[in-house]
């Protein structure tokens, strides 16, 4: 009875998930919205957006030849931050800037830290220079479904060992031809600093309306803490910026204040015996006799006064 009783209940748990994760996976993208949609240089506009993650902290920049060449595209010393309400919901003014690129522009807002996520706006600055957009070869592209970094901080870590992660990422292909065998590049950032950039081509196909998932191995050097980003980049833009924070190698710092108190230590006992060894010995003292020349009370002593009187 009690066997049917757990049965039961673990199958209306499974048909009370059942709807949350349907909507999980049906929850729409988030989305951006630029008014007013054409402005001159410098011009501010203001940019709303819905459905993103309550709390999440977003970029919002202003780039040309819709951001294809990633961030390098945007124009980055006059974008602006702003955290979604609890709603998933924003409101920010952002100044029309003219990007590095000509046109056509966008308005490119992207979380800065958890799940990776990002909405484009349409925006036209006028008098800024258009011109199209590069051919796509072959009809292929890729887009990123997610992203993840698995792995974990083993016991050498903890010792200063290089800190090691996969990024795992899900591409889909929602152009018109196969994409075979890319050429990712793949980048690491620690703060502000500008990421430092290495190829890494998967040996791989991934053909018109399908997906595909890539895991790609990232190393930082020995001892390295802090925050950083990893960052992936396909056909001159940037898919992925992953969030990473490595926590500080404590064993390395443990080891360096043993070391500041052994070593110490064991120089000061070293010194200690080398004074040892090298101070001149003085002769041991003769043991003092049982009754010494010159004793002013010779019978001030324990069995003195008796021996006298046996003898007297």
């Amino acid at each position: 009875m009690r066997r049917a009783g757990a049965w039961l209940g673990a199958l209306l748990l499974l048909i009370a998930a059942a709807p949350a994760g349907a909507q999980a996976r049906a929850a729409p993208p988030p989305t951006a919205v630029v008014a007013p949609r054409e402005a001159r240089p410098g011009a501010p506009v203001t940019v709303t957006g819905a459905g993103w993650r309550p709390g999440a902290l977003l970029t919002l920049l202003v780039c040309g030849q819709n951001m294809i060449g990633g961030t390098n595209a945007c124009a980055n010393a006059d974008g602006r931050t702003v955290t979604a309400a609890r709603d998933g919901t924003f409101r920010r003014e952002i100044p029309a800037a003219a990007p590095p690129l000509p046109c056509p522009c966008v308005v490119h807002v992207a979380t800065v830290t958890g799940a990776a996520a990002a909405a484009d706006a349409a925006l036209v600055v006028s008098g800024h220079p258009v011109k199209p957009l590069p051919a796509q070869p072959g009809g292929g592209r890729l887009s990123v479904l997610d992203a993840r970094l698995a792995g974990s901080s083993g016991l050498l870590t903890w010792f200063g060992a290089p800190p090691r992660r996969r990024l795992v990422v899900t591409v889909g292909n929602p152009g018109s031809g196969p994409v075979r065998d890319p050429v990712f590049r793949l980048g690491t950032a620690h703060g502000v600093l500008a990421p430092s950039w290495e190829e890494r081509p998967w040996h791989g196909t991934v053909d018109a309306g399908r997906k595909a998932e890539i895991p790609l191995g990232v190393e930082l050097a020995a001892g390295a803490y802090g925050d950083y980003t990893v960052s992936l980049e396909y056909g001159g833009r940037v898919l992925v910026e992953q969030p990473w924070d490595v926590p500080r190698p404590w064993g390395v710092t443990l080891f360096r204040v043993l070391l500041c108190v052994v070593v110490p230590l064991g120089l000061f006992r070293a010194g200690l015996a080398v004074v040892d060894r090298v101070r001149p010995r003085t002769p041991a003292a003769a043991p003092p006799s049982e009754e010494k020349a010159g004793d002013p009370l010779p019978w001030f002593r324990p069995g003195t006064v008796d021996e006298k009187r046996r003898t007297g």
